[in-house]
């Protein structure tokens, strides 16, 4: 693999949120045991300061890992922006996405349509809600539509 991208998820008041935490610390694993000697964590400024990168790389770095393999995307603030930003900073086109279960589908469209040989890892969730289910099934034939009209390409887009 050539890098481990963490999907976005939202920082809270009270810091990082309870998906935001359960994909870094499930990267973090990742990257100990050698699938990846890169981490891109993927998120821009939502609601509450700071970025979602900046908060995944503070629970990165306090897991263990070290700043030069954290190469920060902190402007997106959708799946599509996070996979299409996180693909200017790679040097190779195989990577290891970590988003939750119920959000795998539509990370895994994107990422094909950008030309990215994914695999996805997605850590434990004990259950997934109806309104998480509901926003995917919305999401998914939206992002499709949406996707057509995207340049494949980053210097077209």
């Amino acid at each position: 693999m050539d890098a481990i991208l963490i999907l976005g998820a939202a920082v809270w008041p009270g810091g990082p949120s309870p998906t935001l935490r359960r994909r870094t610390l499930h990267a973090a694993q990742l990257w100990h045991t050698g699938v990846a000697s890169l981490i891109v964590p993927c998120g821009g400024l939502g609601h509450h300061p700071p970025t979602e990168a900046a908060a995944m790389a503070q629970i990165l770095t306090a897991q263990g890992v070290p700043d030069d393999a954290i190469r920060l995307e902190d402007r997106s603030t959708t799946t599509l922006e996070n996979i299409r930003n996180a693909r200017a900073l790679l040097s190779g086109q195989n990577v290891m996405i970590v988003t939750d279960r119920y959000h795998a589908k539509r990370a895994a469209m994107v990422a094909r349509h950008f030309n990215l040989r994914a695999t996805l890892s997605c850590p434990a969730l004990a259950r997934i809600s109806m309104r998480q289910r509901l926003r995917e099934a919305l999401a998914i034939p939206a992002y499709a539509v949406k996707l057509r009209g995207t340049p494949r390409d980053l210097n077209q887009s």
